[in-house]
């Protein structure tokens, strides 16, 4: 098996609308593509992030809520690289996007932080 590296991710959202605003108005990420499926009464809207498509958002009705704290189970956060971390985090708190105190990687010295998304999945800025 050669892997050449992750496509996509997949998020389920309960507020389509509050959740795509976040992701393309907040996070700046991009519209490759929006399709209605009405047999399955839900959206998928398609996103890249500098031209790489990146995430699949989907709408379903009634999604279960996401385990999270304490800590479960399977895929944990998204994460993203930023250039300059505390331009990040003031860009997020104009957004009313509060961020969890800066850390430091103990392993590479660089620092992160997180937020949550409008459906409280957790999202790591880490600065490169």
């Amino acid at each position: 098996m050669q892997l050449l590296g992750v496509h996509h991710i997949a998020i389920i959202c309960k507020d389509y609308e509050r959740s795509k605003k976040f992701y393309t108005e907040i996070l700046g990420l991009e519209i490759v593509r929006e399709v209605y499926r009405k047999e399955r009464d839900s959206y998928k809207l398609d996103l890249s992030l500098n031209g790489n498509y990146i995430i699949e958002l989907f709408s379903f009705p009634s999604p279960p809520d996401r385990v999270s704290r304490p800590e479960a189970a399977g895929l944990r956060h998204l994460a993203f690289a930023v250039q300059e971390l505390d331009t990040c985090v003031t860009e997020l708190a104009k957004s009313h996007i509060t961020s969890e105190p800066i850390q430091t990687d103990e392993f590479t010295g660089k620092r992160f932080t997180f937020i949550a998304d409008p459906d409280d999945l957790p999202i790591e800025f880490y600065e490169v």
